[in-house]
């Protein structure tokens, strides 16, 4: 391994024994936490690179007859989710009113009911903005994305739904 690994080998360690030392057992479980995580996330990566290599030998040592054809399909147009865009005008109006809302609610909660001082119910404001800033733009990209969606499947299903009666519609 490289310097640059051992260097953050040290200070991961060296930051779990800080926090085993503060936080005692709570620690130590943190610890086992992370490194069993690590260890199935590795073991896994394992497991199905060693699983993809088989089946590549395997299909490779078949018969070329006996390989089984893949169907060609058919080149479909991309629907607006697989294309890059912008969610639109809705997104960004929707994360300002919810980062207003957000840190007012915050501030003046922070000032009337815990009697904070003036610098911490701004700093709190603050806080509660990003928050909701998060949650507005978090809303309204589900929205926007599900109308995305449901625009897409209604349109796709229009000429797939021939009529049973010619010329009745």
């Amino acid at each position: 391994m490289r310097l640059v690994t051992y260097t953050w080998l040290t200070v991961v360690i060296a930051v779990a024994c800080a926090a085993i030392g503060w936080l005692g057992l709570a620690g130590w479980m943190a610890v086992v936490v992370v490194v069993a995580s690590i260890a199935m996330h590795v073991a896994g990566n394992a497991l199905g690179t060693r699983m993809q290599e088989a089946a590549d030998r395997e299909r490779a040592a078949r018969p070329p007859e006996l390989r089984p054809e893949s169907p060609s399909l058919p080149q479909s147009i991309p629907t607006r989710l697989e294309r890059h865009e912008t969610l639109g005008r809705l997104v960004p109006i929707s994360a300002g009113i919810g980062a207003t809302v957000g840190g007012l609610t915050g501030t003046v909660m922070l000032a009337m009911l815990t009697r904070s001082s003036a610098a911490g119910a701004l700093l709190g404001g603050a806080s509660s903005a990003v928050i909701g800033g998060l949650f507005g733009f978090l809303a309204a990209s589900f929205v926007e994305i599900l109308r995305t969606s449901l625009r897409d499947a209604i349109a796709a299903e229009r000429p797939a739904t021939p009529s049973r009666f010619p010329g009745h519609r």
